[in-house]
């Protein structure tokens, strides 16, 4: 499996952008695909992840963003709404493809497959 993700850019605060996020191979919607960020200068970040037809939201972008995913077109999606300066990242999409793996699903070691990212620039 591979990712490429797409949808960044600049936005004013308060804007949108939806980032997506396309898979070549095969994806299970029980195995976890989520979206992480990594702002200069930080750690790279859990923002969501969709797993099982559940999903879980680090709590800063709670009633904000939204992930979802398309199991016919092999994607998932991040609605990102209300944008804030603090949101200005390049945002990653991660896949476990294994089904498993250390920690959980909110943690970078879970996952073993990455796209390439996907700058978002939220200006004030």
């Amino acid at each position: 499996v591979q990712l490429q993700a797409s949808g960044g850019g600049l936005v004013q605060a308060g804007g949108s952008l939806r980032l997506s996020c396309a898979a070549s191979g095969r994806t299970f919607s029980t195995y976890a695909m989520s979206w992480f960020r990594q702002a200069p200068g930080k750690e790279r970040e859990f923002v969501a992840v969709g797993i099982g037809g559940a999903t879980y939201y680090t709590d800063s972008v709670k009633g904000r963003f939204t992930i979802s995913r398309d199991a016919a077109k092999n994607a998932v999606y991040l609605q990102m709404n209300s944008l804030k300066p603090e949101d200005t990242a390049i945002y990653y999409c991660g896949y476990n493809s294994n089904g498993y793996g250390p920690g959980g699903p909110r943690e970078r070691l879970f996952y073993d497959v990455w796209g390439q990212g996907t700058l978002v620039t939220v200006s004030s």
